[in-house]
């Protein structure tokens, strides 16, 4: 029977899923029916990971208990700070992270994918141990020593103690944790279906999650952020703005930061993000980086708006944790950590009514084909 070839499988549903909802000709983003505004001006990340995960929004008591199991869990187990520090300073953290995440497995096995009490514990500590393993990677990195979290500190907050040695201020830990929420689920995008593809096989969560950080690692997913910062520090000042980009709209070059597979009129994170940017430039001051990034996203709108190329999630999140003093190659850990408990919760989804993921192909090369002994083949001789 003859197929049909979808190069990418752009549009081709491979589940049903109740978890996050997009309109890309609205501009909407839902998570468990919620619009994201909503929960990015009243929720927490804690909060909206049971969301994502248990399908309804904790009642106080079980809120409690989601912030009291997360602190539990916070801390690494002494090998794997070990296994941090033989890793090169020199690599990427997302290469880390995703070393890191498969030896969590190994200390805390959860082969039996059947127990759902189980397999929630491993969900909390996969989510509370991830901002552990990037902070405690950067902080070795940059030769520092590696800080344990703090009990007292929410998700947020503990981790930018954990990166800079400070207790933050509220300014930066709502802008962190909007972040998080905003990269928590975005429907069937490349890790998550990766994570799915990985979890129908019955693998652990470990692993899921380690496939799930391997898939965003590669630049068409999870680097654009960064890219984004490269671009604003190429253009240099405000003056070059326009003329760079008239000259990749000429090239017919990429704009890093514009434009989006589902979305054709303004993505609503980049709207909540670019008033987080405000909020930071408010705090600490205004950067000749942010001036540009306006400018930019000015000029691309004027010029590209009507095609429906507006500055997505990307854009503004880089100029975000730019201000937070976070490296531009840590960027996609930050990614990763707040879209864990999305791919956990396409997990647990992918195993309620589970079937391997056994796609087919259309074969395109020759048939019937003759072997040729060794000594009969042509070639050059050595």
């Amino acid at each position: 029977m003859p197929h049909e070839f979808v190069p990418g499988l752009e549009g081709v549903p491979i589940a049903k899923s109740a978890i996050s909802f997009v309109d890309g000709l609205k501009g909407i983003l839902e998570y468990r029916g919620i619009r994201i505004q909503h929960l990015a001006e009243h929720s927490t990340y804690e909060e909206t990971a049971h969301l994502l995960l248990k399908g309804e929004l904790p009642d106080p008591a079980t809120l409690d208990a989601i912030i009291h199991d997360l602190a539990h869990h916070r801390r690494l187990e002494s090998q794997i700070i070990e296994l941090i520090k033989c890793l090169p300073e020199y690599g990427h953290p997302m290469d880390a992270l995703q070393a890191a995440i498969a030896a969590l497995g190994m200390f805390h096995p959860a082969k039996d994918v059947t127990d759902d009490a189980r397999n929630f514990r491993a969900c909390i500590r996969l989510i509370a141990k991830l901002p552990t393993i990037v902070s405690a990677y950067e902080r070795f990195r940059n030769g520092a020593e590696i800080l344990p979290p703090l009990d007292g500190l929410g998700h947020s907050a503990n981790f930018l103690y954990m990166l800079t040695g400070e207790e933050p201020n509220p300014v930066s830990v709502n802008a962190l944790d909007v972040c998080l929420i905003l990269h928590a689920d975005h429907t069937m995008n490349a890790s998550t279906f990766s994570g799915r593809v990985t979890g129908s096989t019955l693998a652990d969560p470990y692993t899921v999650v380690s496939s799930a950080v391997g898939t965003l690692a590669g630049p068409l997913h999870g680097g654009a952020n960064e890219q984004v910062l490269d671009m604003l520090r190429d253009i240099g000042s405000v003056q070059h703005a326009e003329s760079y980009i008239e000259e990749k709209m000429a090239n017919k070059e990429r704009i890093m930061g514009f434009g989006h597979r589902v979305y054709k009129t303004k993505d609503p994170r980049a709207i909540i993000l670019r008033r987080l940017a405000d909020q930071m430039t408010e705090e600490h001051g205004s950067t000749e980086l942010y001036e540009i990034a306006l400018k930019v996203d000015d000029v691309v709108t004027e010029r590209l708006g009507a095609k429906g190329i507006y500055a997505n999630v990307d854009f503004y999140s880089g100029i975000v944790y730019d201000a937070l003093g976070i490296r531009p190659d840590a960027f996609t850990p930050i990614f990763a950590m707040g879209r864990v408990a999305g791919w956990l919760a396409h997990w647990l989804e992918q195993l309620i009514d589970n079937r391997i993921f056994r796609p087919t192909q259309i074969y395109a090369g020759e048939h019937d084909v003759q072997y040729i002994p060794t000594e009969q083949r042509g070639g050059n001789p050595r």
